[in-house]
């Protein structure tokens, strides 16, 4: 019965001990982490990799730390916590970054919202031409291409990134509001002409 006490307490301080050094490691990566470099460099299999992050990102946010942890599918990242911006910015008075304008957002949802999907179909939905707007997003890595739809001329489909998912602090697309403006079918007219903007 000792032993197995003994056990259990030493599993336990192996457990404290990786997330300790999970902590560490991201502290000191700064950026985003894949987790399958974490698992490589803690020689962990991933579910258990995974569990650990979980549970971690849990604790987090449950004793509401300062510094939150985010993991999305590919990466886990240290990443402040939201609640206390205002605090962070009458401390450290950033400059005012450049905002994404209202056509890039709009683009950027109508992208989250159907992925994958076509240029074309964005425009559809838009009623103006987005190849601005879609270069621009894939220069600020928040969309990529991810495939050619199967179809005469196979156009690029797109949909959004891990970056996309850490600057709006969500681990899936599933977590997303459901809007139903963007949710709805896309109706195949290509008959009608698109201004530019």
């Amino acid at each position: 019965m000792e032993e197995r006490k003994e056990e259990a307490k030493q599993e336990s301080r192996n457990e404290q001990l990786l997330r300790h050094k999970i902590e560490c490691m991201l502290f000191v990566a700064g950026d985003p982490v894949a987790i399958t470099e974490l698992a490589r460099v803690l020689d962990l299999p991933m579910p258990k990799m995974r569990n650990l992050l979980s549970e971690m990102e849990y604790s987090y946010r449950v004793e509401g730390r300062g510094v939150q942890l985010l993991v999305t599918h590919d990466t886990a990242q240290l990443v402040s916590n939201r609640d206390y911006i205002e605090e962070v910015k009458q401390l450290v008075n950033p400059d005012e970054t450049k905002s994404v304008s209202q056509s890039l957002l709009e683009t950027l949802a109508v992208i989250a919202y159907r992925q994958p999907v076509t240029r074309a179909d964005v425009e559809r939905v838009r009623g103006v031409r987005c190849d601005y707007a879609v270069t621009q997003l894939q220069k600020l890595d928040l969309i990529v291409e991810v495939g050619r739809k199967d179809v005469v001329g196979h156009p690029t489909l797109f949909g959004t990134t891990d970056k996309f998912l850490r600057q709006f602090g969500i681990h899936t697309v599933d977590e997303m509001p459901n809007f139903q403006h963007y949710s709805q079918e896309i109706i195949e007219d290509s008959s009608e002409e698109i201004p530019v903007v």
